[in-house]
């Protein structure tokens, strides 16, 4: 398969095709194209040509655009378009696809364009789906599936399952349910065909599948689709009635926009921004860690103001000059020891006690600061620095780094259990915090052993 390239002669084409208007040529160019390159051009279009080329094409190809389509381009164009046309649109979509579009409009026009969706079921099975917390299992799932009722024969199995079949994408798996829509099971596409005709499901039927509740975090549901390498997922509620599932594509996009969360909280930037956002909602999104680095950076000019008399020693002047590397390893060392903690939070491998966790970093951190703290002084020998100096700057380096690792480790942990998302400890927050012990322990171990 040849990649598609997206170039500016093919941009510059289809935006002079558009401003002709010919369209017979535009449908002519774009046919072939698939519809997630098809998102890549209308993202590179203006809000007017993008809006003439959904317009252009029939729902069957322009729905599955719209979900490709970058949040800011589609919410200008969902602007642009009539509630009876996003209605039609919509229609187009699975369920899951349909919901993430309407949540993103405001309410008076989301029920505006539920109102003009004659599909009833359709209808309820939006508001349904819109319900649910947006990165919870309900939030996830796709109201279409298969599924099969264990009094049926296959016979009739067959049948309702071709019915079926017609409205869903993917067919992963057939549910099995009992007479009150409870699951209860999975049936075996092999065994379905195999079995006699008038064999009925409830003797075929595997007992053992896997489900989660329509509350289940995002998060959860991501970890057992990958710990059991399913493709799909079953969502029950408490009284374990099906109500949907979960497919591959959906929990891969979750987990991408959840490392994307997490990664711009780990930069110190809060919130879902991107780099076209106004720089109004990028300031908003920024500042509040810029303001705790202020604090952090404010906090250390006054640990310094109280060194001030051991500073003005020309003796020590020389330590000045390595506040900088103390600071830099404080916050490496911190960022390195939460980043994997995080991670190992993230896929559930972090196990047993905070106690066990913290001696295990104390014993890495102390390899660590050694082999560094052996490699300042021989430093310091280069120089011709004195080595009391050299010896000072070292030990307090090796504290620092103690220090920074055991805060690194214990703050997600701790974050996590209290029900915080961690990633938001793998910022400027821990950087900021071992900035601020480091330079207090650097002087205050320099000004003990050296006064």
């Amino acid at each position: 398969m040849v990649q598609f390239q997206l170039t500016d002669d093919l941009l510059n084409k289809i935006a002079d095709l558009i401003s002709a208007k010919k369209n017979s040529s535009l449908k002519k160019i774009v046919k072939d194209i698939h519809f997630a390159d098809m998102a890549d051009i209308i993202n590179s279009l203006n809000e007017v040509q993008g809006v003439y080329l959904i317009k252009l094409f029939d729902s069957e190809k322009t729905s599955d655009i719209l979900t490709e389509l970058d949040e800011n381009v589609r919410e200008k164009i969902l602007k642009a378009l009539s509630a009876k046309e996003i209605a039609v649109e919509i229609k187009e979509l699975d369920s899951d696809d349909a919901a993430d579009i309407l949540g993103e409009l405001p309410d008076e026009r989301k029920d505006k364009v539920i109102s003009e969706i004659s599909d009833n079921d359709l209808a309820d099975d939006l508001i349904e789906l819109l319900s649910y917390e947006e990165d919870s299992a309900g939030g996830l799932m796709a109201k279409e599936l298969v599924k099969a009722n264990e009094n049926w024969t296959v016979l009739k199995c067959l049948g309702e399952i071709k019915k079926q079949g017609e409205n869903v994408t993917r067919v992963h798996s057939i549910y099995v349910v009992d007479n009150n829509d409870k699951l209860i099971g999975r049936l075996s596409l092999k065994d379905l065909i195999t079995s006699q005709s008038k064999k009925k499901i409830k003797d075929i039927f595997i007992p053992n599948v896997d489900s989660v509740n329509v509350n289940e975090k995002g998060e959860e549901v991501a970890k057992i689709m990958s710990k059991y390498d399913l493709e799909a997922i079953p969502v029950v509620n408490d009284k374990k009635l099906l109500l949907g599932r979960i497919t591959i594509d959906d929990i891969v996009d979750f987990i991408k926009d959840e490392a994307e969360e997490d990664y711009l909280i780990a930069a110190g930037v809060q919130g879902d921004v991107e780099a076209d956002d106004s720089i109004y909602e990028l300031t908003k999104a920024r500042l509040p860690w810029l303001f705790l680095g202020l604090i952090g950076g404010l906090g250390s000019v006054f640990i310094l103001e109280g060194f001030e008399e051991f500073m003005n020693d020309p003796s020590y002047k020389a330590l000045f000059f390595f506040t900088p590397l103390i600071a830099a390893m404080a916050g490496n060392v911190g960022v390195q020891s939460s980043a994997i903690i995080v991670q190992g939070l993230a896929n559930d491998l972090i196990k047993g006690n905070v106690l066990k966790r913290l001696i295990k970093e104390l014993g890495l951190s102390l390899i660590n600061g050694l082999i560094l703290g052996l490699l300042t002084i021989l430093f310091g020998f280069f120089i011709d620095q004195p080595i009391e100096l050299s010896l000072v700057i070292s030990f307090s380096m090796l504290c620092v780094i103690i220090v920074a690792a055991l805060i690194g480790t214990s703050v997600p942990i701790i974050l996590e259990k209290k029900g915080i998302d961690p990633a938001i400890a793998t910022g400027p927050f821990i950087t900021t915090s071992n900035d601020i012990f480091g330079i207090f322990l650097f002087f205050y171990i320099a000004k003990v052993f050296l006064l």
